[in-house]
């Protein structure tokens, strides 16, 4: 097994465009004894073990709302707080919202002037967004005193890095998109894994002669479908295009965009997505549903759908492959590269003092053996330098992971937060058919150049 990672990131975006008021602070009722219903069955507080009343009370949002990222989360929570918590005066409460809800509930309570002790985010440019802000805090110098530099990747510490210091702890899992499918009924079909963008379109072709839908796509939170938009720029001009209309040296209106919407418009037409591909939810399963019951023939996604398939489909999972994005033939873009990110998720931090490190104790639980034992065992491969997997679906990310040129942080996470969010709603309108490529291009280049004439 190898255990050598891609360490070339593209640069983390430099600014961002939402300025938070306030820091410090901790939204009210963040905390709790007890599991609480918000209403959609989405959110959940938990407490695991008496608070000690010397210190107080930490607490920890993320999007631990299903198995296996439920139990990984609370591991460590209930291991500090049955073993720390009484001689530390602290306890950690966790509270579990689901991932696009979360988002927004964070950049809530930021605006507010509010914010949790530790949260889970994905870096790039809000990382740089919650430093400027003051909402996350310098960790160097404990990650230095709790030798973590020895424990995770370079490229995972890296992407968590901001002008040389570091602010979040990458957890979880490396994850890039890639597509999966069920090898057993691609056999029973006789479908090919696809090396070309050529073949992977006669491919989608049969399927459809099949009455099977080529992409299992649920693109209503539209960062699902940016994962086309993003490969296929990548394939056609390589991946310094956004980098480079990032720094203002180049611009996303261009040859590679027009390439990327028009072949979505295209497969949107020909039918290689499903019906309502908009309105489908990633969170409600929606696009697996569609890989299980066989009406979808494979489906692009990060390499965290490993654990999830793990754990609600075991029979599926027993057949699951993953394959890379296919080459586009002719182009002279490295079509090695990979889009995604060395670490599935990052924790930061809004506390100081001792309360920051004893909030940092618990969240080094997730870097010793025991926790990488559980996270690989759930079908992940957690950042860390002794991570390996015996997963096949693992061995075959890893077969492409390895060889990688580069990997190419989700734009969504890249580009400052009102670009990121131009940049989601635009593409999502060519799964639709209701822009063209170039005015989708435009509308992303438009955000970009008001944010660089806002933030020179």
């Amino acid at each position: 097994m190898k255990k050598r990672f891609v360490n070339k990131l593209i640069a983390c975006a430099l600014a961002a465009t939402m300025v938070f008021t306030g820091c410090g602070k901790q939204p009210e009722n963040a905390g709790g004894s007890s599991a609480v219903d918000s209403g959609s069955g989405t959110e959940t507080q938990s407490q695991t073990s008496d608070d000690s009343s010397a210190g107080g009370k930490i607490s920890f949002w993320n999007i631990a709302t299903d198995e296996p990222d439920k139990s990984l989360y609370t591991w460590a929570v209930d291991k500090y707080n049955n073993e720390n918590s009484k001689d530390s005066g602290y306890t950690i409460e966790q509270v579990a919202t689901v991932n696009d809800q979360y988002k927004e509930k964070l950049a809530v309570a930021m605006g507010a002037g509010e914010c949790p002790d530790m949260y889970t985010n994905w870096t790039g440019g809000s990382l740089v967004e919650y430093v400027k802000s003051g909402y996350a805090k310098d960790l160097t110098a404990l990650v230095d005193k709790y030798g973590l530099r020895d424990l995770y990747t370079e490229a995972s510490l890296e992407q968590a890095t901001v002008d040389g210091k570091i602010y979040a702890i990458p957890i979880k899992s490396n994850s890039v998109a890639c597509f999966f499918y069920d090898k057993k009924m691609w056999a029973d079909k006789g479908y090919q894994v696809p090396k070309t963008i050529d073949e992977l379109e006669a491919l989608c072709e049969k399927m459809k002669a099949d009455g099977i839908t080529p992409f299992a796509l649920a693109n209503q939170p539209q960062w699902t479908g940016s994962m086309y938009y993003m490969y296929l720029v990548a394939r056609h001009g390589g991946p310094d295009i956004v980098k480079n209309a990032y720094d203002g040296t180049g611009s996303l209106v261009n040859d590679s965009t027009k390439y990327a919407g028009d072949k979505i418009r295209e497969w949107a037409e020909k039918g290689y997505f499903p019906e309502g591909v908009n309105s489908l939810s990633p969170d409600n399963g929606d696009d697996r549903a569609l890989l299980y019951q066989g009406e979808a023939g494979m489906m692009l996604h990060g390499s965290w759908q490993v654990s999830s398939i793990k754990s609600e489909n075991e029979e599926f999972y027993a057949n699951l492959g993953a394959f890379p994005f296919p080459e586009l033939s002719g182009s002279s873009a490295d079509q090695s590269a990979v889009v995604g990110t060395l670490g599935d998720t990052f924790i930061s931090f809004n506390c100081e003092g001792e309360k920051l490190e004893e909030a940092f104790k618990m969240v080094a639980m997730y870097s010793t053996d025991e926790w990488m034992k559980m996270d690989i065992e759930s079908g992940n491969l957690p950042p860390l330098k002794a991570a390996s997997s015996e997963e096949p679906a693992w061995q075959e990310i890893l077969g492409f992971l390895n060889t990688a040129s580069s990997v190419q942080l989700w734009w969504d996470q890249y580009l400052p937060a009102a670009v990121a969010d131009v940049h989601k709603s635009a593409t999502q309108k060519l799964f639709d058919q209701s822009e063209s490529a170039e005015d989708v291009a435009k509308e992303q280049q438009d955000a970009m150049d008001k944010y660089l004439s806002e933030n020179k």
